[in-house]
C-alpha cells in the first residue's frame, strides 16, 4: 500500500473531504416569494362625456351594481377622477385598454388609466 492510499484511508475512515471528493450536500437557498404588486383602473374626468355613458362603463367592465356605479360616476365628476378597482397588472392594463376603445367606438372622449398601487 502506498503513502497516498493509505492516507486517503484513513482520512475515508474519520469521515474527513480528501481532495478530489465531489460529494457535496448543500442545502437548497429559500427563497420569499413576494405577491405580485397590485395596479388601480383610475378613470379620468371629461367635460363632453355623459354621466350615463359613464355609469354603463363601470357596469359592463368592472361589474358595479347601478348604484355604485352613480357614487362612483359623481366623484370622477367632482373630484375628476376615481379608483374603479384594483387588480394584478395585466388584467388592469386590460380592462383599461376596453374601457378606452370601447369610449372610441361609442365616440366619447373619456379615458382610463393604470397607476400602481401603494
Amino acid at each position: 500500500m502506498s503513502k497516498f492510499e493509505w492516507v486517503r484511508l484513513s482520512l475515508e475512515k474519520e469521515g474527513a473531504e480528501y481532495e478530489g471528493d465531489t460529494d457535496v450536500a448543500v442545502a437548497p437557498a429559500k427563497t420569499k416569494l413576494q405577491p405580485p404588486a397590485k395596479y388601480q383602473v383610475v378613470l379620468l374626468n371629461d367635460d363632453f362625456t355623459p354621466m350615463d355613458f359613464v355609469i354603463e362603463i363601470l357596469e359592463k367592465f368592472f361589474n358595479m351594481g347601478t348604484e355604485q356605479a352613480t357614487q362612483t360616476m359623481l366623484m370622477v365628476h367632482t373630484q375628476g377622477k376615481a379608483i374603479c378597482g384594483t387588480f394584478s397588472k395585466d388584467i388592469a392594463e386590460t380592462k383599461a385598454r376596453q374601457v378606452n376603445e370601447y369610449s372610441r367606438e361609442c365616440q366619447h372622449p373619456l379615458m382610463c388609466k393604470t397607476i400602481k398601487a401603494e
